[in-house]
């Protein structure tokens, strides 16, 4: 499908029908990309912690998934002791 670029200002724009906007889940937000000389469209993932499954169980298969902080630390402060 060919569009015509329209002037916005000092930046030019396109118009996308609906019907592709549906097809590609596109709401309000889009991530613009540059790939070999290509503008790639893709819709923003709305939905929140999208995809951390994933990410998770592939910290786990590189083992890359240890705490942060010793567990042996005394967060309640219970045996501190205060000068």
């Amino acid at each position: 499908m060919k569009a015509k670029l329209i002037s916005i200002g000092n930046s030019k724009g396109i118009r996308i029908p609906m019907a592709i906007l549906k097809q590609c889940n596109i709401e309000n937000e889009v991530d613009l990309e540059v790939e070999k000389e290509k503008i790639v469209i893709k819709p923003v993932k709305t939905k929140p912690r999208d995809g951390w499954n994933d990410a998770f169980r592939l910290m786990r298969q590189k083992k890359d998934d240890a705490l942060l902080i010793d567990e042996t630390l005394d967060i309640a402060m219970e045996n501190w002791e205060w000068k």
